[in-house]
């Protein structure tokens, strides 16, 4: 099975208000040959996880509704078999990263990412070869 088949079976969630960072971090992973879903806030983004829950997520950190430490926080709170996290964020304080960890991030990174550093990240929190 060559490489980028095995990547379809991963599906990926990006969590973010901006419709441009979606579309960027979408191209780059459906070019990989990863699934991609969308959500624009958290609390779309709990719904989603909930109906079926994704092998990773990207997660942005100022949303309406509910921001991504709100979402992660929620979402390591349910009872469903959980992902690694990725908070994609433009905050670069030391602060932003301590919470964003302390929500259930499993890495935090700072806008904007080259396509193959996110590819990268990727692969190595879905345990898959590079």
């Amino acid at each position: 099975m060559s490489q980028s088949l095995k990547h379809t079976q991963k599906r990926i969630l990006v969590v973010d208000d901006a419709a441009t960072v979606r579309m960027y971090h979408r191209s780059i992973l459906e070019g990989a040959g990863f699934v991609v879903d969308e959500a624009i806030n958290g609390i779309e983004a709990l719904e989603k996880a909930l109906t079926q829950p994704f092998d990773l997520y990207l997660v942005d950190v100022n949303m309406p509704k509910l921001d991504g430490y709100g979402f992660l926080r929620e979402l390591r709170r349910q009872g469903i078999p959980q992902a690694p996290a990725v908070m994609i964020s433009t905050e670069a304080q030391r602060q932003d990263r301590i919470r964003a960890y302390e929500a259930g991030a499993n890495l935090y990174l700072i806008k904007p990412i080259k396509p193959q550093d996110l590819l990268t990240h990727c692969y190595l929190l879905l345990n898959l070869p590079a």
